[in-house]
């Protein structure tokens, strides 16, 4: 038993896979010493879930950053399809979820642990596509790739605006400090420790 948890492979997935998420999400991967599955990334996700976990297996180390996107699809599509096949496959551990906001109508939307603004705090509220804080007694998060979430068992997901955007708050440029702040709050949650400056350990 011992032996088959060590194969396990452990990912965060996120719920945006256009090409700014992309470049966000990969250069997040480098920053924390993980890896990126950038060929989930697309609008809609291109690949099925069974090739998303083959691509994960071949990564070097872990944790593995992984895109998913319904590309506005209120129904189960391909992204949501894509994610509940990897998320409930035996040989991948999911240490949590970004949550991404948009503006799409019609979708029920996820409760999330936290939800992270435009300004890299910390609010017990939900937060719009921007990452604006809007009215509301709790974090929950509308997007088009989130509703599959409810049917998981996901340890800690984090709410978000919009991957690499965000009216800039967010892009490579400035260090991508949100999507940071969020994929950092979900490996101390799982007892990674910061080592040194680029590697994450779990301890």
């Amino acid at each position: 038993m011992e032996n088959q948890k060590r194969l396990k492979r452990n990912i965060i997935m996120i719920t945006d896979g256009d090409a700014a998420a992309r470049g966000t999400v990969e250069e997040v991967a480098r920053r924390i010493g993980g890896r990126c599955i950038s060929r989930s990334s697309g609008n809609p996700t291109p690949l099925t879930g069974e090739r998303i976990v083959a691509l994960i297996k071949k990564a070097q180390h872990d944790p593995v950053l992984v895109m998913f996107d319904d590309n506005g699809d209120t129904q189960m599509g391909k992204g949501e399809e894509a994610l509940y096949y990897v998320a409930t496959h035996p040989d991948i551990h999911v240490l949590g979820a970004i949550a991404v906001a948009s503006k799409t109508k019609g979708a029920l939307g996820v409760k999330v642990d936290v939800c992270i603004d435009r300004y890299g705090r910390k609010v017990n509220r939900p937060v719009n596509k921007n990452g604006f804080v809007e009215a509301g007694s709790e974090a929950y998060i509308i997007g088009d790739t989130v509703d599959v979430l409810n049917m998981l068992h996901i340890p800690v997901i984090v709410g978000i605006g919009d991957i690499g955007k965000m009216k800039g708050r967010d892009e490579t440029c400035v260090g991508c400090p949100v999507t940071m702040a969020a994929v950092q709050f979900i490996l101390r949650k799982n007892g990674y420790s910061l080592k040194n400056s680029r590697n994450w350990k779990n301890s």
